[in-house]
């Protein structure tokens, strides 16, 4: 049987001799792991290697399995690995629709049906009839509700949060957060959180790896 889920097989992480990263670890679907470490601790190295964008320089041992399938040596696009970071990054010359369509895999065809989709996504985030609005318009906690979605609608097997919650005040931190786990658990995806914040941890409830 497939065992469902992300697993850290033995990853290391080294940098001129040091090892930053040392990692054995399954996240089941639905299930958080939270990595937490000072800056400059390992943090967004561990993502890059998740994501396959590590620069050369580092000496990597392990492997990542997704859903029983090795993807450490796939392009960074044939991952199916979703990411959230602070910023948005929302495309500033596209409506909020239009950037949820940005995300909306290519294989879901006509115009009618992509747009239902992307309706039915901006009400399942509280944003019903915002197709047409100015991504400058929204607030931080909006902002941050269109990036996951989108990120949702490309159909990821995981999700890494790379700080994604920091830049919010406490109030739409605590909507966004508990938002992002929902939804989730709901679509079954492990989750990788990065963040120095205890309270991220708290609110994710999972195991916790640190990074000196």
């Amino acid at each position: 049987m497939p065992d469902p889920g992300l697993t850290l097989d033995g990853v290391v992480i080294r940098r001129d001799g040091r090892t930053l990263v040392d990692i054995s670890d399954h996240v089941a679907p639905g299930e958080v792991l939270t990595v937490m470490g000072p800056s400059g601790s390992g943090k967004s190295t561990l993502l890059s290697y998740i994501i396959g964008t590590l620069d050369p320089g580092f000496e990597v041992t392990g492997r990542v399995i997704l859903n029983s399938t090795d993807i450490t040596d796939l392009a960074p696009e044939a991952r199916q690995v979703g990411i959230l970071f602070q910023d948005e990054l929302l495309f500033p010359h596209l409506s909020v629709g239009e950037n949820l369509a940005f995300g909306l895999r290519a294989r879901v065809k006509g115009r009618a049906e992509r747009m239902r989709r992307i309706e039915a996504a901006l009400d399942e985030i509280g944003l019903g009839g915002f197709f047409h609005r100015d991504p400058e318009t929204l607030s931080g906690g909006q902002k941050a509700r269109v990036a996951l979605m989108r990120m949702l609608l490309s159909g990821p097997k995981m999700l890494l949060l790379d700080e994604p919650f920091s830049r919010l005040d406490t109030e739409r931190r605590d909507k966004i957060r508990a938002l992002v786990f929902e939804q989730a658990r709901a679509k079954g995806l492990p989750v990788l959180l990065v963040t120095h914040d205890h309270a991220d941890a708290d609110a994710a409830g999972g195991r916790v790896h640190r990074l000196e």
